[in-house]
């Protein structure tokens, strides 16, 4: 997207028939008008626009000070237009008590308004690389948008009717930045470039302990609080809160959950060393038992090594959730 060409178009529905009967009204009864002459472009010099720089504006001295700093928007990139219609302003009026029933519009329906330009600042060129990146995020969630080194100003030698800013990426890049090249044309002809280096930083949740954790404790909502911070790096793939983890060590309260503090929470051990254990095969329609000796130490689904007390004939099994263990044939 072109941002010089960016538009502010503010459109209020109003009934500018019926608000001009009205003022026809007002003024045969005597009542004072505030005349507001519009034309059909203006130039400003500031980025903040108010009626007073846009219309000539005539009445009762109170009136004709206070519509003059109504405020109408903001021109925040170069070469930026806007474009107000007379019910934009009606509304705007109304809105500090200047009801359309003491206004009279003449000239234009519609103000195109533009910036002047002598000087693009740095600030300036920073918002349009700003913009650019949120319109063309290179990474999901981006919280904030750092530039490396601030750009010069580029001051322009002539009165400028044209103006555009037109961003793109640079294609050289470092890790955790992004660079954007600005080209300023005036009136047709390229008059400079900029190119900034943004640091991004990202929205990334991370887990930390709402109390302290002692070792061992598998992880409930209750031991955890999930917080959004800036962060360097995005937030990783498929994150989700440590529930039902392990935690290796006691971990204080208010302290980040990191990976290496954590573990799969492992399943209770169902057959001891050296404890007796029942051997059993099944097959359709018979069941096999036998006793036998665990040489280790098992949870359900391992396989440890057992020895047959009858045979005394040392077999690989695997240990079942009721206890028994199965040869591994």
């Amino acid at each position: 997207m072109d941002c010089s060409l960016a538009r502010i178009v503010l459109v209020v529905a109003a009934m500018l028939p019926a608000r001009a009967f009205c003022a026809e009204e007002a003024e045969s009864a005597g009542t004072p008008l505030l005349q507001i002459h519009l034309p059909r472009e203006v130039t400003v010099q500031d980025s903040l626009l108010t009626l007073g720089q846009i219309g000539v504006i005539r009445g009762e001295a109170s009136e004709v000070a206070v519509a003059g700093k109504i405020g109408l928007g903001q021109l925040s990139t170069p070469g930026q237009r806007a474009v107000l219609d007379r019910a934009t302003i009606l509304s705007r009026l109304a809105s500090y008590g200047i009801s359309g029933e003491k206004v009279r519009l003449t000239g234009a329906d519609v103000v195109a308004v533009r910036r002047f330009h002598k000087t693009l600042s740095s600030e300036e060129f920073i918002e349009v690389g700003r913009t650019f990146i949120r319109q063309h995020p290179p990474a999901p969630l981006i919280a904030e948008m750092i530039p490396s080194v601030k750009p010069k100003d580029l001051v322009l030698s002539n009165d400028v009717q044209d103006l555009q800013v037109t961003p793109r990426f640079s294609k050289s890049q470092t890790y955790g930045h992004i660079g954007v090249q600005l080209v300023v044309t005036a009136d047709g002809k390229e008059v400079g470039t900029r190119d900034i280096l943004f640091r991004l930083k990202y929205r990334s949740r991370r887990a930390l302990t709402a109390r302290e954790v002692v070792e061992g404790t598998a992880l409930s909502p209750e031991d955890v609080k999930i917080e959004v911070v800036a962060s360097d790096r995005p937030e990783p793939a498929g994150w989700a809160p440590p529930y039902g983890l392990v935690v290796l060590r006691t971990v204080p309260e208010n302290t980040e959950l990191r990976t290496e503090m954590l573990s799969v929470a492992q399943m209770p051990v169902a057959v001891r060393r050296n404890g007796s254990v029942v051997i059993r095969i099944e097959q359709p329609g018979l069941t096999i038992t036998a006793l036998g000796v665990a040489l280790q130490e098992g949870r359900i689904g391992e396989c440890v090594k057992v020895r047959n007390t009858d045979s005394s004939r040392v077999i690989v099994c695997k240990v079942n959730a009721d206890g028994t263990v199965e040869p591994m044939l």
